[in-house]
C-alpha cells in the first residue's frame, strides 16, 4: 500500500502530464524515434537509393557486387531513462529541486513511450548504480518507476556520469532510445563512454539546471557548502566577482555543449525553476521537423 502523499504525487504527476503526453504521441515521438528500433532483416542488392552506411562489405566481398543490410522496424522500442539522483540534485532555488524537475521529466517520458506500447527501464545513479528496473511495458510498471524515482533515497552523494553510461551500454543488447536526465556537472571525464553509448543507441541529455547555475544572483558575501563533497566555498562579493563567476559558469556551460556536440548527442537545457515540460514538447517537434528534410 501506497503512503497516501506519495500516492498523491503519483497522481498529481499523471494528471500534468497527461496531456503533454497526448501532444507528444499525437505522431511526434514515433516520428523522432522512427527507424531507431530495428532489427536485421536480409541482404540484398545495393542501389542508388540506399545509404552507403548499410553496404555489407562482407557479402559485398564475397558476391563481387554491393549489397546491403536490410532492416525492419521492431513494433516496440526499448527506452532507458537514466537518473542522476546525485547529492547535487537536491538543490533548488526556485520552486523545485533539479531531482523533482527530474522525476517530473522522468514521468513525461515514461507515460510518452507506455502510450506507445515501448518498453522502459529505469536507472538511477550517483557515484554507483543505485537502482536499475529492466524495461517493460503497461502502465503498473510506469507508474512503479514514477514511485521509484519520487521515494527513493540514494545511498551515495557524488556523481559518475561515466560509470553510467557504460553500464548503460552494456544493458542495452538491441538498439533503443537512452534519455541522460542530469545537470551534467561532474568532475570525472565521460565524453567518450557518452560517444560509444550513442553509437549503438539514440541517446538525448536533458541537462537539468538552476538559475543559479547560470546567472550568480547576488554581489554580496556568501558562503557556500557542495552538497556532493562537503567542501566549503567563499564568494568574497562585489560586482567584479559576480562577472568573474558568471563567466566561469558560461564557460562550463559550453564545455558541456561541446562534449554532447562532439558525441552527436542532443542536448536539451532545462531549468528546475521553469516550465521543464513545453521545451521538451518543443524539442521533439524540432527533431521531428529536421528528420523529416
Amino acid at each position: 500500500m501506497l503512503p497516501p502523499e506519495l500516492a498523491k504525487q503519483i497522481r498529481l504527476l499523471e494528471i500534468r502530464t497527461d496531456k503533454v503526453v497526448d501532444s507528444i504521441t499525437g505522431g511526434a515521438y514515433r516520428s523522432v524515434f522512427k527507424g531507431r528500433g530495428i532489427e536485421f532483416d536480409e541482404v540484398r542488392e545495393y542501389s542508388t537509393d540506399d545509404d552507403v552506411r548499410d553496404i555489407d562489405w562482407n557479402v559485398t566481398a564475397r558476391m563481387g557486387a554491393p549489397y546491403v543490410k536490410k532492416f525492419v522496424e521492431e513494433r516496440e522500442l526499448t527506452v532507458l531513462l537514466l537518473v542522476d539522483v546525485s547529492a547535487s540534485g537536491a538543490f533548488g532555488s526556485a520552486e523545485k529541486t533539479k531531482r523533482r524537475t527530474a522525476a517530473e521529466l522522468a514521468a513525461l517520458l515514461a507515460f510518452s513511450a507506455g502510450h506507445n506500447g515501448d518498453k522502459v527501464g529505469l536507472m538511477m545513479f550517483s557515484d554507483r548504480i543505485e537502482l536499475y528496473v529492466p524495461p517493460r511495458s503497461g502502465r503498473r510498471h510506469t507508474l512503479r518507476l514514477i514511485r521509484e524515482m519520487l521515494a527513493f533515497e540514494p545511498q551515495s552523494r557524488g556523481t559518475d556520469i561515466d560509470l553510467a553510461l557504460r553500464e548503460s551500454t552494456q544493458l542495452m543488447k538491441k538498439r533503443g532510445i537512452v534519455f541522460l536526465l542530469s545537470d551534467l556537472i561532474a568532475d570525472k571525464e565521460f565524453e567518450t563512454a557518452l560517444k560509444l553509448l550513442n553509437r549503438r543507441n539514440d541517446v538525448v541529455a536533458l541537462e537539468i539546471g538552476d538559475p543559479v547555475e547560470r546567472d550568480w544572483p547576488t554581489t554580496l558575501p556568501v558562503v557556500v557548502e557542495d552538497a556532493e563533497s562537503g567542501k566549503i566555498h567563499s564568494f568574497a562579493g562585489g560586482t567584479r566577482r559576480r562577472d568573474a563567476l558568471n563567466a566561469e559558469l558560461a564557460a562550463s556551460i559550453e564545455r558541456r555543449r561541446a562534449v554532447c556536440k562532439r558525441a552527436r548527442v542532443d542536448l536539451v537545457e532545462l531549468e528546475s525553476g521553469g516550465d521543464v515540460l513545453r521545451p521538451v514538447i518543443e524539442f521533439f517537434a524540432r527533431r521531428g521537423a529536421r528528420r523529416r528534410i
